[in-house]
């Protein structure tokens, strides 16, 4: 009996993405100047981390990735990343690929007012802000949307296609 609850938990998680991964060699557990935005009284490279993923669920058929920050003083948070229709079989994105004109995967608006990357920038005094990287197996090949879509739309589609995520969490206060 055993045997056979072991066996079966195991097919559903792997069914549902268990063992679905985000790993990142530029990002531990606090960010880096290189993170940080470059503005707003910042002084980074705003330069985003490379990120890489693996074990997506049967059925993927494409990727999203998000940067978020619960902890900014807004009410809502703050998006600093927003990326999709990224293909099944890349499981990567460079380092400073935030910055980059790549016009196969789009990056859409951020809390910044503009696409690509907009890296830590929390206010000053503040407690250390939490700095959400999260990758989402997507059950659809491309969410519909373009570069000028607002985060809580993106956010909308990728709730409705989500098979499974994944997250790193880094942290940073100044």
């Amino acid at each position: 009996m055993k045997k056979l609850c072991f066996t079966f938990f195991c097919t559903i998680g792997l069914l549902f993405g268990e063992g679905f991964t985000l790993t990142s060699s530029d990002i531990q557990g606090q960010l880096s100047k290189e993170q940080v935005f470059n503005g707003f009284g910042c002084k980074g490279d705003n330069i985003s981390p490379k990120l890489s993923w693996e074990n997506a669920p049967k059925g993927t058929k494409s990727f999203a990735l998000t940067v978020y920050d619960p902890d900014a003083p807004t009410g809502s948070g703050w998006w600093h990343w927003v990326v999709f229709d990224i293909p099944k079989d890349k499981m990567s994105l460079k380092k400073g690929f935030g910055n980059s004109e790549d016009k196969t995967i789009i990056q859409s608006i951020t809390d910044y007012g503009k696409t690509g990357f907009g890296g830590a920038c929390p206010p000053i005094g503040d407690k250390p802000h939490r700095y959400i990287f999260t990758v989402y197996a997507l059950d659809i090949d491309s969410l519909g949307l373009d570069k000028n879509a607002n985060a809580a739309h993106v956010g909308f589609m990728l709730n409705a296609h989500t098979l499974a995520k994944a997250s790193i969490i880094s942290y940073y206060g100044r």
